[in-house]
C-alpha cells in the first residue's frame, strides 16, 4: 500500500504541474521556484509533513518536497543558532541532496557525450 500511495500522490503532483505548464504562459524556471515556495509554506503551517506521512517518497521527492526540507531545515537551525541560522538552515539541511545530484551529473557527464540539436 505505501507504493501505491506514493505512486498515485506523486503522480497528481507532477500531473498538476504538467496542467500549470499546458494552461499558463509560465516558463519552467518560475513553476520550479513556484514548487520550492509552496513546499516551503505548506511545510511552514504544518500541512505538508503529513503528506509526507502518508505518501513518502511520493510527497517528498518532487520540488515541494525540497522546499518542505529547507523549511525544516531552516525552523531547526534557528531553534539552535538563532538569527544566524537564516543564513545556515536550508543549505545544511539539503547539502546531502545538492552534493549528490552535482556529483552524480558531474560523473554521468564522463560517459555521455551531449549532442547540440541543430
Amino acid at each position: 500500500m505505501d507504493y501505491f500511495n506514493a505512486f498515485w500522490v506523486g503522480g497528481l503532483i507532477c500531473s498538476l504541474v504538467q496542467i500549470l505548464l499546458d494552461k499558463t504562459k509560465l516558463m519552467p524556471g518560475r513553476v520550479m521556484v513556484l514548487l520550492v515556495c509552496t513546499g516551503s509554506i505548506l511545510g511552514a503551517i504544518g500541512i505538508y509533513q503529513p503528506l509526507i506521512d502518508f505518501a513518502g517518497a511520493g510527497a517528498a521527492v518532487p520540488l515541494l518536497g525540497f522546499g518542505n526540507t529547507l523549511w525544516k531545515g531552516l525552523k531547526e537551525a534557528i531553534d539552535t543558532d538563532g538569527v544566524i541560522g537564516l543564513f545556515t538552515g536550508g543549505f545544511t539541511a539539503c547539502a546531502a541532496g545538492v552534493s549528490a545530484a552535482l556529483i552524480f551529473s558531474y560523473l554521468a557527464s564522463w560517459f555521455f557525450k551531449p549532442k547540440m540539436k541543430e
